[in-house]
């Protein structure tokens, strides 16, 4: 990382810290809400298929988010929106600490996930337009390592909660540090630019108004459904691991409590080393290839992991593996798809497609259960996820190349994927086409 973070620019690194810390604040209050279930079962005599609910509920929510946030920042700019976003999702999750119901809760939560996906799509744009094309890859992968941290944050502050004060306020008072990623807009107010590509873009074309539905008309409504399955098959076989990993680690493999603790913090990591993994390969060897190998290494690894006799050190080898790669195939979204749309629909396209493959791929996990009745839970869990890693492939060779593509000269034609810049990576994108 340090070879590539000291050639960025003084605004390069501040726009990537910004983008970084927004995402890792985001993942911390979003997974406050997980951390607080089990009280909340206990407390409010919520049944699991209402918890299920507020995870189905925040998924969709944003998924909507992430479009309407993206359109506004096409219109808008991408720094005065991404600000909004996280005054957004603070603002619901302090609000979630004054429930007093599964109904309550419900609607905070839901309003949380829709600023939820809005940062992310926002933030995701925002740092691509800003990067240099050499490096997008790696700065923008990157970005998924904030996720670990905001998620290892979340678990610290949950756990000093708990073992100060009572069960009954200690939730609430986690939801409402959640206010605190407020304090990061003063910071973005006074030192963040807008990015230079959509700056430029607004001066030429400043009474474009571009339709709601722009991403689904000519000629990029078939890389929208193209992007749309290619999320869906990420985030599909990773919500079948993460959803089912600790039932299957406890009913399957019988670990113990200690042992799945142990497995889940070496699979944390694993998520952390594959963000920089991602943003590497995708650098170096092109964003199809490394999909296409990332997914099938993924499918080998579930596969060993459900389907193989294996003892506990593969378990927690594979741990590793298999976070490292779950991360990796997340982190790659964000670049790419920014180099799949011209500037004009960049926002809206970012978020309708990181987001929607999301919502869609919150069906995976439910299939498992389904399965789950007639088949063992691991070959169930194997079988959907590598379904799913089988749609990422496919997805990927559909789309094209885009490493080094110069996003401010991307335009609106017959073919908005044939801007490219014109460096030593050309031959290469050929190849790789």
């Amino acid at each position: 990382m340090v070879k590539w973070y000291s050639e960025l620019t003084k605004s390069e690194k501040r726009t990537y810290w910004a983008c970084f810390s927004g995402w890792g604040l985001d993942a911390m209050d979003t997974q406050m809400y997980a951390l607080a279930i089990p009280t909340l079962i206990a407390l409010w005599g919520m049944t699991r298929g209402e918890a299920g609910l507020l995870g189905t509920t925040v998924l969709f929510m944003a998924s909507l988010g992430g479009w309407i946030a993206g359109i506004l920042a096409d219109r808008y700019g991408r720094v005065r929106v991404l600000q909004i976003t996280i005054l957004w999702f603070s603002f619901f999750t302090l609000l979630s600490a004054f429930t007093n119901s599964f109904e309550q809760l419900m609607i905070t939560r839901g309003l949380q996930g829709f600023g939820f996906g809005g940062e992310w799509a926002v933030g995701a744009v925002l740092v691509s337009e800003t990067i240099r094309p050499q490096v997008r890859g790696r700065a923008v992968g990157s970005l998924q390592a904030g996720w670990a941290i905001g998620y290892g944050l979340a678990v610290l502050l949950s756990t000093l909660l708990f073992s100060l004060l009572e069960p009954s306020m200690a939730w609430r008072v986690l939801f409402a540090v959640g206010i605190l990623p407020t304090l990061l807009v003063v910071w973005i107010r006074r030192h963040i630019e807008e990015a230079p590509v959509f700056a430029q873009n607004r001066r030429q074309h400043a009474a474009d108004r571009p339709s709601v539905w722009a991403v689904f008309e000519q000629p990029t409504r078939a890389t929208t459904f193209k992007a749309i399955l290619l999320t869906f098959g990420i985030y599909g076989g990773n919500y079948v691991m993460i959803t089912w990993l600790p039932a299957y680690l406890k009913l399957v493999l019988h670990l113990s409590i200690t042992n799945i603790g142990g497995y889940l913090a070496i699979n944390i990591l694993g998520s952390f080393a594959g963000a920089f993994l991602n943003g590497w390969m995708a650098d170096r060897f092109g964003r199809r290839r490394t999909f296409v190998v990332i997914a099938c290494l993924q499918a080998v690894a579930v596969a060993t992991y459900t389907l193989a006799p294996i003892t506990l050190p593969v378990t927690l080898v594979l741990g590793f593996v298999l976070g490292a790669l779950q991360s990796g195939t997340a982190a790659g979204t964000g670049a790419y798809i920014a180099e799949l749309f011209p500037t004009r629909i960049r926002g809206s396209a970012q978020g309708l497609c990181g987001n929607a493959g999301r919502a869609i791929g919150a069906i995976m996990p439910t299939l498992v259960g389904v399965l789950s009745v007639k088949l063992e839970l691991g070959a169930a869990m194997g079988l959907c996820a590598c379904v799913s890693y089988l749609l990422v492939v496919t997805a990927a060779l559909l789309l094209p190349e885009t490493r080094g593509r110069d996003l401010t000269n991307m335009v609106d034609g017959p073919n908005p994927e044939s801007s490219r810049i014109n460096h030593t990576h050309r031959a290469d994108n050929a190849v790789s086409r």
